[in-house]
């Protein structure tokens, strides 16, 4: 953390000191194996087969062969753990998602003693002004000569980038000036995850993919990844088969064990499966909306020290939500050459609103000498209005005029109140029989 200036003049009786609040972390020693009889005799002294090195061992399994002497004893020698604890030893990394907190200590370094002490601190970013504390309805009454005022702050980490903790005393010096300290200590907040996600979409159901990145220089356990979808969705996670004796475990669901990103890039990925809920009447939702929800993303540190993030809103690929929908419902099994046929259709519409009448014919992109199949009769068949969200069925003349394997292309709709044509049918694949 880095301090400004001092203002408001001449000289101050007060200084505030900031002090980072965060747990110890573990003191590690790497272990150095040897044996007692190197600072005595030497290593050269075991190359000597005559040589009888002394034994500092009371074991008689002793290897007198000096390179088994670097082999661990025990498992917990790997770990180099003494024991001990280390406390900060400087600011240290401030994350997005932590709790900041901090120690504020003003200390009178005058020889006399000042009253009347208003103080408060603050937290400025970019955009805000966040007040820690205000002693104005209650100052405090005096700090003697040498003494201080300790007080914690906390605030919990919302925004990237620089932030500023203001801290400022208005006091009676000893001769009885009045006198203003502003005292600013700057730090940066970074980003210790970053989310990427992926979007797939297959028939009715779409899946998330989330990969998760540790930013960080410690290991994070992610106590709760979970999704929180838009109106109209429902979300599961999916897992992959776990061992026999751990799936459909109480004790397991009770305690649910966290799952570890290493520090430096680890990932881990997360997979949910949406679904357009049954009771959301998703019919109605507005044409374009392709929100489909946010991660909510909690986590520990080794000395468990919580954080929390929520993402923005993930968007999944743009609903283009057809105001109709034009589908095959019965197609005849047996179709022959130059003998007319029923194709029976099935015409929705999937607004809020009444739709109607229709005019229902085949495109004019395909030439009429190149058609395989042509409506039988009159070019155009007249539809009446279909209610909102309502349905409708009707037939289509139709008449194949080449044999073998023929598409029944451009079945097209338009709306003769809106003079709007829409999608046509997609390509039919049928079999015309040579009768």
């Amino acid at each position: 953390m880095s301090q400004g200036g001092q203002g408001g003049g001449g000289s101050h009786s007060l200084a505030f000191r900031v002090m980072r609040l965060c747990r110890p972390s573990f003191n590690v020693e790497p272990p150095l194996r040897l044996d007692p009889a190197d600072l005595f005799a030497g290593e050269d002294l075991f190359d000597d087969p005559a040589a009888n090195p002394p034994s500092f061992s009371s074991s008689d399994d002793s290897d007198s062969n000096y390179r088994n002497r670097f082999l661990l004893r025990h498992f917990s020698d790997a770990m180099g753990l003494s024991g001990l604890l280390v406390l900060p030893q400087s600011f240290g990394a401030i994350y997005l998602g932590e709790t900041f907190c901090s120690y504020i200590s003003i200390n009178n370094s005058s020889n006399f003693e000042v009253r009347d002490v208003i103080i408060k601190a603050e937290i400025q970013t970019e955009r805000l002004r966040i007040l820690l504390l205000d002693t104005s309805k209650s100052p405090v009454e005096t700090i003697r000569a040498g003494g201080r005022y300790d007080f914690i702050v906390e605030h919990d980490v919302k925004e990237l980038g620089p932030h500023t903790l203001v801290c400022t005393a208005l006091y009676n010096d000893g001769d009885g000036e009045r006198k203003y300290l502003p005292q600013f200590f700057k730090f940066i907040v970074a980003n210790p995850l970053s989310v990427r996600t992926k979007v797939r979409v297959i028939k009715e159901t779409t899946f998330l993919e989330a990969c998760i990145e540790n930013h960080t220089k410690s290991n994070l356990f992610m106590d709760q990844v979970d999704f929180e979808p838009a109106q109209y969705y429902s979300a599961s996670i999916l897992k992959g088969d776990g061992h026999h004796s751990e799936k459909d475990s109480p004790t397991r669901e009770t305690f649910k064990p966290p799952i570890l990103i290493r520090s430096g890039g680890g990932i881990y990925n997360y997979l949910y499966q949406l679904k357009t809920s049954s009771d959301g009447l998703p019919q109605t939702k507005v044409e374009g909306s392709n929100v489909l929800g946010k991660l909510q993303i909690t986590w520990r540190t080794n000395l468990g020290e919580p954080g929390r993030l929520q993402t923005q809103q993930i968007l999944g690929t743009t609903a283009t939500k057809k105001e109709i929908e034009l589908q095959v419902v019965e197609v005849p099994s047996i179709i022959n050459l130059q003998n007319p046929f029923m194709l029976k259709l099935n015409l929705t519409n999937q607004t809020d609103r009444e739709l109607g009448p229709f005019e229902v014919s085949l495109s004019q992109n395909v030439s009429y000498g190149e058609r395989a199949v042509m409506i039988n009769g009159l070019q155009s068949m007249v539809l009446s209005e279909v209610q909102a969200l309502g349905s409708t069925n009707f037939h289509l003349n139709l008449i194949a005029t080449k044999p073998g394997i023929q598409r029944i292309t451009g079945i097209t709709v338009f709306d003769t109140r809106e003079m709007k044509s829409y999608e046509p049918l997609p390509d039919l694949e049928i079999f015309v029989d040579m009768d």
